[in-house]
């Protein structure tokens, strides 16, 4: 009898000892190129730039932001409801899953969107463990609806969720900034970006990356954070894949592995 030929590996499916994961972080005006809606434009290159780490073992789990269709602090400064306005702000959120779910797979990504909120008909509730499964198949997966819950911003979402799918890194990916700088270089020209800083730094130069509950969480954990600009072409591919690009925070500078 002939020896039956050994399956073909299937992507994804490696050694976690050997495999990088990371928690991706996409802003609501990332979605949008800076305005209301969605740009398809913005959309078709990144999904590109994920496909291509994700072809490299990458496994990729991304938290979306809303800010392109609703933010909650703004409707609560117009006279809204905070609570509405947060809940309104996560339905946001679920739309640029779902959109960005359709991209990566137009791209040839297989991809599956877990929400916070349960809304079956449109994507799977958030399982750590069925998300974890996902990433070991090549599977990308995309946090909608932040974390159910009024109050909690996605920057924190982000941090939570890194660290309950057990990620090697926070990749933050920034508009109109390309890393952490000491001012906001956009107000200040002077300006200066910063390679390295830590998490106390940030926190006491009260430096407005992400909130500073995200920023304890990852001290509190040792969880390392990139941040880096969505401006240039190829810039996600090469964060996702660990080239030093951006601002690392970290809890300690030999936590450094840039």
């Amino acid at each position: 009898m002939s020896k039956t030929a050994d399956p073909a590996p299937v992507l994804g499916d490696f050694n976690r000892d050997q495999t990088r994961r990371v928690l991706l972080k996409l802003s609501g005006e990332m979605f949008g190129g800076g305005a209301v809606g969605l740009d398809v434009h913005i959309l078709s290159r990144v999904a590109a730039e994920i496909k291509e780490a994700v072809s490299q073992g990458v496994q990729v789990a991304i938290v979306v932001g809303g800010g392109n269709f609703f933010r909650g602090v703004e409707l609560q400064n117009a006279g809204m409801d905070r609570a509405r306005a947060d809940y309104m702000g996560m339905l946001g959120t679920v739309i640029n899953a779902v959109a960005l779910q359709d991209f990566l797979e137009h791209a040839g990504v297989p991809s599956r969107v877990q929400t916070a909120i349960h809304m079956t008909q449109v994507a799977e509730p958030y399982i750590p463990l069925r998300a974890i499964r996902h990433l070991e198949k090549g599977r990308v997966v995309i946090f909608g609806a932040g974390a159910g819950m009024p109050y909690f911003s996605t920057d924190t979402v982000s941090a939570q969720r890194a660290l309950e799918l057990h990620c090697d890194e926070i990749l933050v990916g920034k508009n109109g900034v390309d890393g952490v700088y000491t001012a906001d270089p956009r107000v200040d020209p002077n300006a200066k970006k910063l390679d390295f800083v830590t998490y106390q730094d940030a926190l006491v130069q009260n430096l407005r990356v992400v909130d500073a509950a995200a920023f304890s969480m990852c001290m509190d954990n040792n969880m390392n954070m990139r941040v880096f600009g969505m401006g240039e072409e190829g810039a996600v591919t090469r964060a996702l894949l660990g080239e030093k690009i951006g601002t690392v925070v970290a809890t300690t500078p030999e936590q450094d592995n840039s």
